[in-house]
């Protein structure tokens, strides 16, 4: 069995003291500007990130996207990044403008577009062999800055809030459990939150397909219903959180002057890191701003429980 484990830290070893770029966005994050903003019964960190301007701010229409060359495809990327091989299907790359200590963006090696449909399981054997990350996706229009080429990212554990908040009683709950498989939802959490846990990876998937079915009569324009997913592995027992959304960016990143916050949350933010690219956001940001950009970019607790009914 190949250890992956072993081969991402010789790949961070290797490109640190190799590229540039990489090395000098890493250190930087050593420094950065966090908050953290205080909630009835959880906490959000807020890390002033300018390395990640260029993410947040992406246009993702498909007009821009034509216009500009994959950054992921194998053709377009720095010469000095290196990877991994994952299989044949996809190469594990670190990410140069980081939010983790060690964060990896997993492309495939086809370009083809950002879709969970097909590509659940694939998510789940990354997260086995990556036990010491979170895996991630970020479905199109859902904080994918490269919605035209399938990627999934990763980060370091212990660094995104929702996985102590996981297993709160005050925070989530059981819903039911058939077999070694459970499905969880959350409360007063200010945005809905399904969660999938188990040791039988096509038991998990099988319950996720029936959701993203039913969920996508809620949103038939779309190619695929939007989605961000955080999911890791212990000991093979997988956790998977599911985030249906309603839109893609919030009202204040559109909005202007001093109401304007550029924030475009995708799944670091909705597992409780808010990345603020610029340092006006960073210090005006308040609870009463999250507490309106989650209510308006997530479903609604209430609504996720409705779709959630006999899944499981």
């Amino acid at each position: 069995m190949i250890d992956y484990t072993y081969r991402v830290n010789k790949l961070f070893e290797s490109q640190l003291g190799e590229w540039k770029l990489a090395r000098d966005n890493y250190h930087q994050l050593e420094s950065v500007l966090v908050r953290t903003i205080f909630f009835h019964g959880y906490e959000i960190s807020v890390q002033f990130n300018p390395g990640r301007i260029t993410s947040s701010a992406a246009r993702v229409d498909a007009r821009s996207i034509e216009a500009r060359p994959c950054f992921l495809c194998e053709k377009n990327r720095p010469p000095e990044q290196q990877g991994v091989p994952y299989g044949i299907d996809y190469i594990m790359l670190i990410n140069p403008f980081p939010i983790f200590p060690r964060h990896l963006t997993i492309v495939s090696q086809l370009h083809t577009p950002q879709r969970i449909d097909g590509s659940f399981d694939t998510m789940l054997r990354l997260a086995q062999s990556l036990p010491e990350f979170v895996l991630f996706y970020n479905g199109p229009q859902c904080g994918a800055s490269a919605p035209d080429h399938l990627h999934f990212q990763a980060g370091n554990r212990g660094f995104l809030p929702i996985e102590k908040d996981y297993g709160n009683p005050d925070l989530c709950y059981m819903v039911s459990k058939a077999g070694e498989t459970e499905l969880w939802l959350w409360k007063n959490y200010d945005r809905g939150i399904m969660t999938l846990r188990g040791t039988d990876p096509e038991a998990l998937e099988n319950v996720f397909i029936r959701f993203r079915e039913r969920f996508a009569l809620m949103q038939p324009d779309r190619p695929e219903p939007m989605l961000n997913m955080l999911a890791y592995c212990t000991d093979d027992l997988w956790t998977v959180h599911i985030i249906p959304r309603r839109v893609h960016r919030p009202a204040c990143y559109f909005a202007e002057g001093e109401n304007k916050i550029l924030l475009s949350p995708a799944s670091v933010d909705i597992g409780g890191v808010f990345i603020t690219p610029r340092q006006e956001d960073f210090n005006k940001i308040t609870a009463y701003d999250i507490l309106d950009i989650l209510g308006e970019v997530c479903l609604g607790e209430e609504e996720l429980n409705t779709l959630a009914i006999d899944l499981l």
